[in-house]
Formats: structure tokens, sequence, C-alpha cells
């Protein structure tokens, strides 16, 4: 089914209320329109930009219980997100893959201490684990990962972990909501909310940006996951309600497969702050990261810093055989994570847990979380809002909800190559798409796996509606490769202009604008 989004703002608008109104399109709010369109209710989710635009295309690409999180002892946290991790696994097998970790050690001690670490990390995984630890000889660690630094090499630690496509889980996500019934609109910032004569929240005020027009949207309930944004929304509620939110800064580089080779990754437990870094094969290139600096206000565009540059290319220097240089970095990307504020506390030391927070107003407000408790996330603040819009209370159905493209990974039909595999079941519908524009094939540029059809792909069926969803979200052109995704902004404008109903004008800005951003994710 097409996407019609002049469709969804005459809808988003309708004099009808809703029973849920979602304000944010990342992970959280994503997941809690899932969480409310199957339960079946009335679902509309407004976005300011685009999905996924901020955090929640920023992330390692792990669907993990955290390693560092038994350090701190945190067995609860643990335990939740290796149950969610192992669902996610078995609900979207086109987008989480099994991957295997290595664990380095150069001191004879490093083995069981690591070892009984992440035995319990099997133990609570429970039924739901990828696969048992075990402890490697040199010989064989060399084998997994044959560039990793020899000399002093005790053996390793191997475990399992899950590995995924952040955006494009995110584009499923949509998809999946819409199938069950929800309305979903990017470009529409919301701009005020609505009260009732109770001074309760019963609503919205929001911009649709293409038209520039202002829109009204009623509901039972208000939802506010807008992650680093939350503040904004609550200060709409209640101009003196507190900051709750602490941005912290995460850089990742993405570099050659050649310095990763093999499919195992490495995580380095030991770096100068005294946080681990992940060296990770994904997309046929190597993601290593991350930093984790206290950001001073949330931003959509946060950069990495020289130092955090630095950082990143030491540790990992320390583990690989090649020593990564700024020369060799395809792209450099940051994110910020929406932890829950604890005054004087450092931002490596605060827990991801989550918090649902309701105001006097009847707002209903989720922060914290990662992406894999995502689905956790979205239960526990619907369970919330079904109480405080007095809904009639229906079942969370998402532990068994199968998302969108989902196909059995046994399944001849499961696409091998990396770019296709994340559409899953609905990848003959992306090819369609390469067969029916001219050229459609032919990749974008020789430095990314994208056929240029997938444009048409992103437009129709996922709302694409920039040069920069296309190449930073739809695909990840942008972080596989800055420099390639810039050259192809040219050509993936015109294809949009074209669909689009756009003019020459719009298509050359798109592009400029484009690569301009790029620029950002290269280094000179």
């Amino acid at each position: 089914m097409t996407m019609d989004r002049d469709a969804f703002v005459k809808q988003a608008g309708r004099s009808e209320p809703w029973d849920v109104i979602v304000i944010g399109g990342g992970a959280s709010g994503l997941g809690a329109a899932v969480d409310a369109s199957s339960r079946g209710y009335k679902t509309l989710l407004l976005e300011q930009v685009d999905f996924a635009k901020a955090t929640s295309s920023r992330s390692t690409k792990l669907v993990h219980g955290g390693v560092r999180y038994l350090q701190q002892r945190n067995i609860s946290l643990v335990r939740e997100a290796l149950h969610e991790r192992g669902l996610l696994y078995n609900n979207a097998p086109h987008l989480v893959t099994n991957l295997a970790f290595i664990v380095p050690r150069y001191k004879w001690w490093e083995g069981p201490f690591y070892g009984i670490g992440l035995k319990l990390y099997d133990l609570l995984a429970g039924k739901l684990n990828l696969a048992k630890s075990r402890q490697l000889k040199p010989k064989a660690t060399l084998e997994l990962i044959p560039n990793l630094e020899a000399e002093g090499l005790d053996g390793g630690t191997e475990y399992h972990d899950g590995q995924f496509d952040d955006a494009r889980m995110c584009a499923t996500l949509v998809r999946t909501a819409v199938d069950h019934g929800a309305v979903m609109l990017n470009y529409a910032p919301v701009t005020g909310l609505l009260r009732d004569d109770q001074d309760h929240v019963c609503g919205v005020k929001f911009k649709d940006v293409e038209s520039g027009q202002d829109h009204e949207a009623r509901g039972a309930v208000v939802i506010n996951a807008t992650g680093v944004f939350s503040n904004t929304i609550r200060r709409m509620d209640d101009p003196d309600a507190e900051s709750i939110v602490e941005p912290s800064r995460g850089v990742h580089l993405v570099l050659d497969q050649s310095f990763l080779k093999g499919e195992t990754a490495i995580m380095v437990p030991h770096t100068d702050d005294g946080r681990v870094l992940f060296v990770i094969p994904w997309h046929e290139r190597c993601l290593v990261g991350t930093t984790d600096e206290k950001a001073p206000e949330p931003i959509l565009e946060p950069r990495a810093t020289d130092d955090e540059i630095e950082f990143i290319l030491r540790n990992a220097a320390r583990y690989l055989d090649r020593d990564p240089e700024r020369s060799d970095v395809l792209s450099v990307f940051a994110g910020l994570r929406p932890l829950v504020k604890h005054e004087g506390q450092a931002t490596k030391k605060i827990s991801r847990e989550h918090e649902v927070i309701v105001s006097a107003g009847g707002l209903v407000t989720i922060i914290g979380g990662k992406w894999t408790t995502y689905r956790k996330m979205a239960e526990d603040v619907m369970d919330s809002a079904i109480d405080v819009g007095a809904l009639d209370r229906a079942s969370c159905v998402t532990e068994e909800l199968h998302l969108r493209g989902w196909l059995d990974r046994e399944d001849p039909a499961m696409p091998q190559d990396n770019w296709l595999r994340v559409y899953g079941a609905d990848a003959s519908e992306v090819l369609a798409a390469c067969d029916e524009l001219d050229r459609g094939h032919e990749k974008l540029d020789d430095r990314l796996p994208y056929p240029r059809g997938v444009v048409l792909h992103a437009i129709r069926f996922e709302l694409a509606r920039t040069v920069e969803d296309v190449l930073a979200r739809r695909t990840r052109a942008l972080l596989l490769n800055a420099a390639g995704a810039s050259a192809a902004a040219e050509d993936v404008a015109g294809i949009m202009a074209s669909e689009l109903g756009r003019d020459a004008k719009w298509a050359s800005e798109q592009a400029a604008s484009f690569r301009e951003l790029a620029a950002g994710y290269q280094l000179g």
C-alpha cells in the first residue's frame, strides 16, 4: 500500500477525536504508535521533522542487554533488555541478526573475569539467549578476527548480541503502525497543546511544514515521546516544568571493512574514560564507537569534536593491527541519548532505564530507555495513557507481533544482500520500483550499494520527502560513505522532483542542502 501524505494531513486534523496522539517519531514514539494501534486505538503520530531524524538513527546499531550494566550491577535492566532483545530477534528477523563479539584479553586474569560475567549474561537471557558465551585461545581468536593486535594476546571471550539497522527499524515501525490503522505524519511539528474545560490536555496544535498551514487534532490522551526534546513539550503544558532530560552525546566513526576482517565484532573493555568501545561489522563497513559526553543542549544535528574523534581512533588502534587514521574515516556521526536527569552524576554512569511521567494536566511523557527496550517502553507508556485518557482497556499484543516485512530466517525468500534484507518480505516491492524507474537497477554511486529505484520506493511507501530522508534514513548512504552520498544528491533530487511534482529550483536547493549536511559527516 502506497502512502499519501496529503491524505494523512487531512485525516490528522479531522473533527472526530483520536484515542491517542503521539508526539515524536523516534524509537519511543513509533513504538507507542505501534502498541496503541495494534490494541485497536485510533492513533495519530506527529513528528517535527522526519522519522528517526535525531537520536534514533544514530545508535551503535546493537540490540543488546548492555554488558556494561552488569559492571554497574543493574541486573534488572540487563534482564529486561535481554528479554526484549530476544523478542525483537523473533519479531523482526529481517532487521535483527545474531552477531558474535570477542572481548580480547592480554592479561591471564581477564579470562575468568569476563568469562564469569558473560555466563551470567547468558543466564539472564534464559530461553531467549542467542548463543552461549565461550573462552577462546589465541589461535582461535585470531582466526575469527585476523587483524586483531596479536602481540601479547592471551585469547578472548566470545559472546553474542543482536545487531540491527536503526533507521530502517523506524521505517518498518511506521509501516507496521499504518498497517494497523494509525496515521503517521512527518514534517508536522507540534506548536501547542489544547485544553478542555477542566484544564486537561485534550489535543495538539501542529503545523504542516509543506503547506505552511496550521491544524488542530483532538484526542483522549497525548503522549510526549520526543526524547531529548521532551522538556520543550512539557513546558507547553507547564512553563515551570523542571528539566528531566540530560542529553549525552555519542560519536561513531565508519571505516572500510578491511579494518575488521571477518564477521565478528570486538568489544574493547578498557578505554580512557572507563567506557567500553565497539568495533562492529555493519553493512560491509566497520563501525567504531562510542563516546559519552554531556551535551549542552538538544539539537537535531550534533557534531563530533576533534577530541572525541581522536579518542575513538586512539582506543581502536590499541586492538587493531592497522591503526585507523582520520583519512580512513568514511563518515562520522553523532547522536544524543535522552538520559533521565540526575544531578551531579556523570552521564556514562547514568542508567538507561526509562520513566513514565504524568503531569497535572494529563500530559503523558516517556523518557530515558534505549533502542533495545523500545517495545517495553511503549507498553508501559500506553498502560498509563489508557488510564489518563479513560480508554476502554485493551491488552498489549506486541510481544508476539511480527513487524512489517517479517520472514522466517530460513525462508528462501529472505534477501541475502544487506541493503535489501532490511525490507524482508517487501524486497519484491523494492525491486519492482527499480524495474519501473529508468536505469532503476544502476547504483546511485559506485561507493554505495543502493540502486536508483530505492528512491522511488522511499517516496511511495515510506513517506520520504527530502533528499536527506532518502540518503540518511531510508537508505544509510550518508553513514556508509558521506562523500558517495553527496555525489548522489543531485540524481536523487531529480528523481524526487519528478515523482513529487516539484520544479528544478526545488531539486537544486535539495541537492545543495544535502551536500552541505554531508560535509559535516566528513573529516577534512
